[in-house]
């Protein structure tokens, strides 16, 4: 183990631990954009910074890792104005629209400048007009909002493994797109909606959630996704009863938070008029709603009505894996092979 100071305190971390982990392990919070656990770390948002003693310049807390015997410091005046000047650069070219922004309230920018006491920028000049994207059906594109944090880079790349987007162009122009400036309809962009997950500010927002609510306005509740039998968990946003956004479930063993394009914006059955809420049974050649066990009862006893070799089952590719397997057990119960499998096509 090594041992180093922070902020006074003494703690113990993991040889290739980096500092910005063992603040954490003491429960000392320091400011990140481009941070992200399972992401390979960057240090280029540069909000992280803390002084290190004998060092000669501030350094970034989350790609340097921790040595025997170092003492740090992530509170002294020149780390507050270092990240003071980080936050006035970033609001030089970024719209101060956060009355309508959907972000409100879930906005890393918007937390850290009123932690460090940022209404506007410093430095006057050229602002960014790059037109709103929303060409696509799941959501859109506002990169006069993006502060080049690069975590949509690399979860589409490291994670994903689709590489639909990069960095393009240098310095006051550069920009997080596709190659060639593409549409993401013609990238290899899956809209698994990663990206839109890991995004700190509103350079990214889900169709489905806009004015579905503030952050603060919605309800979470946990679930499990229902278009195949992985079981990925989902975490769902709800107003009023009403579903409004989705992302993936961290804690969850399956998807570790990730999602497809399917679970993450698939969500427009929940409405549709056609969605089946209860049993039908056909009685007079109607189909009328009935009770699951009135309906149980009906198919127990037209089961009865047939020889095995007359029954046959189609599983759906929306159970799980166990609720399939339990499936094809009932039916060889009852002494047939006919199972089949509407994913089989």
């Amino acid at each position: 183990m090594i041992s180093l100071t922070i902020n006074g305190l003494n703690v113990e971390v993991e040889p290739g631990d980096t500092i910005l982990q063992a603040a954490e392990k003491l429960g000392i919070r320091i400011p990140t954009f481009c941070y992200e656990p399972e992401l390979s770390q960057v240090g280029a948002c540069r909000m992280c910074v803390v002084e290190v003693e004998k060092a000669r310049t501030l350094v970034a807390s989350c790609c340097t890792p921790a040595t025997e015997g170092m003492v740090v410091q992530t509170d002294t005046e020149r780390v507050f104005e270092a990240r003071r000047a980080n936050l006035s650069l970033l609001l030089a070219s970024h719209p101060l629209d956060c009355l309508t922004c959907e972000k409100t309230g879930s906005c890393k920018l918007q937390d850290y400048c009123y932690d460090y006491g940022i209404s506007e920028s410093d430095f006057k000049g050229e602002r960014l007009e790059h037109a709103l994207d929303d060409t696509n059906p799941f959501f859109v594109r506002d990169m006069n909002k993006c502060i080049l944090c690069g975590l949509c880079v690399r979860k589409c790349d490291e994670i994903n493994g689709a590489a639909a987007i990069e960095f393009m162009n240098r310095g006051f122009d550069s920009k997080v797109t596709t190659f060639f400036d593409d549409p993401l309809e013609e990238s290899t962009c899956v809209f698994c909606g990663m990206c839109v997950d890991s995004c700190p500010v509103g350079a990214l927002t889900p169709k489905e959630s806009m004015r579905g609510g503030r952050s603060w306005q919605l309800s979470s509740v946990k679930t499990v996704c229902p278009y195949c039998g992985t079981g990925c968990g989902l975490e769902l946003f709800v107003r009023d009863n009403q579903v409004v956004g989705v992302k993936g479930d961290k804690e969850s063993p399956a998807n570790n938070g990730h999602t497809c394009v399917k679970g993450h914006f698939g969500t427009g059955f929940l409405k549709h008029p056609d969605r089946l809420k209860n049993p039908l049974v056909r009685k007079n050649g109607e189909l009328v709603e009935s009770s699951w066990e009135d309906a149980l009862r009906l198919v127990a006893s037209k089961l009865k009505e047939f020889k095995p070799s007359e029954i046959a089952g189609l599983a759906s590719a929306r159970a799980t894996n166990e609720e399939n397997y339990l499936f094809q057990k009932l039916l060889r119960t009852l002494g047939t092979n006919h199972i089949d499998h509407c994913a089989r096509l």
